[in-house]
């Protein structure tokens, strides 16, 4: 895969002392010569981007003359708080508000990016979208053993214990859907990033397909259709890790 103007940046100032750590640690590198991938230095652009725009809205804030940037992050604050944090988890939904704004955030702009020349969508190759769909698996299983405890959190995976129902079934109903939820859990790592990969990469095969074809005026209509679909997919993706999240935290009543 030939590589994009960033990527080749980072090769040649990190490439090597890179390369030397990844072969300390024993880990086997396809074009040692070469060892960012196009993925890596796309998300590390992404992040990079998303720390100047923290630092930009951190430094213009003020509480008599809020800017436009600062408006436009409150936006983004009461969006994630009233449809994920506050709107799905619950109470103490604005605990992960940080996670759930840097996440979506990070999908989203991850989605677009790929519509800037030269550049490349972070989130068509699916080892960006496995590794955030990781993390929020490992993130809300902490939080739910975090709060809950070990045992009780345990207990989820077991069905309803209600001390009128007989023991005997309530042992045989936990011995039954234990396995079935623990493969549950671990489908929604493949939910997650099939569903996100296969749209962008779909996406932007669809976009490439059109401008090779006519250059001019119909692939403004697949730009459009694709924002759209950046869009969708980042709204879904935080929206399922705040369902996650909720199911993790609840309390039994």
């Amino acid at each position: 895969m030939e590589q994009l103007w960033f990527t080749a940046i980072l090769n040649r100032v990190f490439g090597g002392p890179l390369n030397g750590l990844l072969t300390t640690l024993h880990i086997h590198v396809k074009d040692p010569a070469h060892p960012v991938t196009n993925a890596f230095a796309m998300e590390l652009l992404v992040v990079l981007i998303l720390l100047l725009l923290f630092l930009a809205i951190r430094a213009s804030l003020s509480v008599e003359k809020p800017g436009h940037l600062q408006h436009f992050a409150e936006s983004i604050h009461e969006f994630v708080d009233e449809n994920f944090a506050e709107g799905v988890i619950g109470h103490d939904g604005h605990h992960f508000l940080p996670f759930l704004i840097a996440l979506g955030m990070f999908i989203l702009l991850g989605n677009l990016i790929g519509l800037v020349p030269t550049l490349e969508a972070p989130t068509a190759s699916p080892v960006v979208p496995l590794g955030m769909a990781l993390f929020t698996f490992v993130y809300y299983h902490f939080h739910g053993v975090k709060k809950q405890g070990i045992g009780k959190y345990i207990m989820h995976f077991m069905g309803p214990q209600d001390p009128s129902i007989p023991l005997g079934i309530r042992i045989f109903v936990a011995i039954l859907l234990f396995p079935i939820e623990i493969v549950s859990h671990c489908a929604r790592v493949m939910s997650l990033t099939i569903r996100l990969y296969g749209n962008m990469f779909a996406g932007d095969l669809v976009t490439l397909a059109f401008f090779s074809l006519f250059p001019i005026v119909l692939p403004a209509v697949f730009l459009g259709l694709h924002i759209g679909v950046s869009l969708i997919q980042a709204y879904i993706f935080t929206l399922l890790a705040s369902v996650y999240l909720a199911g993790a935290v609840a309390e039994e009543h």
